[in-house]
């Protein structure tokens, strides 16, 4: 158990009882915690907006606002606080347990006060209270590296885009909802020319840099409804659903002329680059997406044979 420092907690009392309000903020006082006290629920809800106290001690009965009611308004979907409430009541007042708790109490103490009672109740509630505040945090940690994990498992850890095993799980999804409902889709191959020499020259933080930047480039010239993914080494794929081949040309020029204009640089070194781009759509008598990929890599090589910084449709 983390330990325990009362001085860090802030203890509301709500009572229109001064004995018992003073009684209360003695025996809380002496043991190290911080107290508030009011007289009634309004002034109670308005401390609790200011001061978020850590836990409420509250009067069973009480005028214009009764301690039930006012723990009902707090604890009330949206709750006001999370802290925990505790109710205290006589011993007559019995019947008004099963409520307190409905209500949203966490608990209850009966006067005459004991204060040993007190102290160790409200200790285990606090206690409790700071448990469940570690383990949200655990939580959300856990959560955080689970998002995490699933991120590096889906994507290029240099370039950010999709790794090519997750491209292909989407674009068999696509394809399978183009085959079905008959609809078009491209695929486009996109090659860095010359990067071996590009690595050679100017060395492999230079041809990393390039690699982000021509993925950058890509990304900057889809869709929100393209898809991107690294396919491996200098090659990259992009899925362009509701797109005829036509229209998958087009891109791919834009795409081509764009990268044109790009220099990258590190230090006083500066690199322009040009892509080659292959293009394949989808056509009814295709039996699978590696299919149109097949396509798209025939155009690519085909465009590279033709002397690079083009684009071909298969």
């Amino acid at each position: 158990m983390k330990q325990f420092f009362p001085e860090k907690f802030l203890i509301l009392i709500v009572d229109d009882n001064p004995n018992n309000l003073q009684i209360l903020h003695v025996i809380l006082e002496a043991e190290g915690y911080k107290t508030i006290v009011v007289s009634n629920g309004q002034d109670a809800i308005e401390r609790v907006h200011l001061d978020k106290p850590d836990l409420i001690i509250m009067a069973l009965t009480m005028p214009k606002m009764s301690g039930l009611e006012l723990c009902d308004y707090l604890k009330s979907p949206p709750p006001l606080t999370t802290s925990p409430i505790i109710l205290m009541r006589t011993v007559r007042e019995q019947e008004y347990l099963i409520e307190a708790f409905e209500k949203g109490a966490a608990d209850t103490i009966t006067h005459p006060f004991n204060p040993a009672e007190i102290l160790a109740r409200v200790r285990t509630h606090l206690e409790l209270k700071q448990t469940q505040k570690q383990l949200n945090r655990l939580v959300k940690e856990h959560e955080k590296l689970a998002n995490l994990l699933r991120k590096l498992a889906i994507t290029d850890p240099l370039t950010g885009l999709w790794n090519r095993r997750h491209f292909l799980t989407v674009a068999y999804q696509e394809f399978n909802r183009a085959s079905r409902y008959k609809r078009f889709m491209s695929i486009l191959m996109i090659d860095i020319d010359h990067f071996k020499q590009i690595n050679d020259e100017y060395g492999h933080t230079m041809g990393d840099e390039v690699l982000k930047g021509v993925a950058k480039s890509i990304v900057g010239s889809l869709r929100e409804a393209d898809y991107c993914g690294r396919f491996g080494g200098e090659e990259f794929v992009t899925l362009l659903p509701e797109t005829d081949s036509s229209g998958a040309v087009r891109v791919a020029e834009r795409l081509r002329k764009r990268m044109e204009q790009i220099t990258i640089g590190i230090g006083d070194k500066q690199v322009q680059m040009t892509v080659t781009v292959g293009v394949a759509s989808y056509q009814l008598d295709d039996a699978n997406i590696e299919v149109i990929i097949q396509r798209a890599n025939k155009a690519l090589y085909h465009a590279k044979s033709q002397g690079y910084n083009r684009v071909a449709l298969h």
